[in-house]
């Protein structure tokens, strides 16, 4: 009971950040992360219903899909990679995921607002998004490639 326990808590398996505190897994941080995204882009489409605006759909639909998608997928894939899901890169990577999409998903809603300050905003962090994307890539990538050597097969 006590291991299964341990288990759950993944306390035996996450290690130590400075001053002693637990470092959160980066499939953790994905999961929470989508999960309160989820509900912000709940109720921005329950404001627009209620408004009956729906000039930000676009930027609604970004946030839903970069935000509870994407995060919800990383954190799989986190989660079934657990050296990977440790890693300080893996947390920084799901980070800077965060902050892009949220500054992302402002900027479409200002373009689709008539503001075109936003233009400017959605362009930049569109960039972070796509580095970030490739940063995912490559620890997929990486990740087969080293496999594949060390089982001795060529890989996919």
């Amino acid at each position: 009971m006590r291991e299964c326990q341990e288990n759950l808590s993944g306390a035996d398996t996450i290690p130590k950040g400075k001053l002693g505190r637990i470092a959160m897994k980066a499939s953790v941080l994905s999961f929470r992360a989508a999960v309160l995204i989820s509900v912000a882009g709940m109720i921005w489409g329950i404001a627009m219903g209620i408004s009956e605006d729906h000039s930000t759909f676009p930027a609604h639909a970004h946030l839903i899909l970069l935000g509870w998608v994407s995060l919800f997928l990383f954190g799989i894939y986190y989660h079934l990679h657990p050296s990977l899901d440790t890693s300080r890169l893996a947390s920084v990577q799901v980070w800077i995921w965060i902050a892009a999409t949220t500054v992302l998903s402002i900027g479409v809603a200002l373009v689709y607002s008539g503001r075109t300050v936003g233009e400017s905003i959605a362009a930049g962090s569109s960039l972070i998004v796509l580095a970030d994307m490739l940063l995912f890539g490559w620890f997929v990538y990486r990740r087969e490639w080293v496999e594949s050597a060390q089982r001795g097969a060529p890989a996919e």
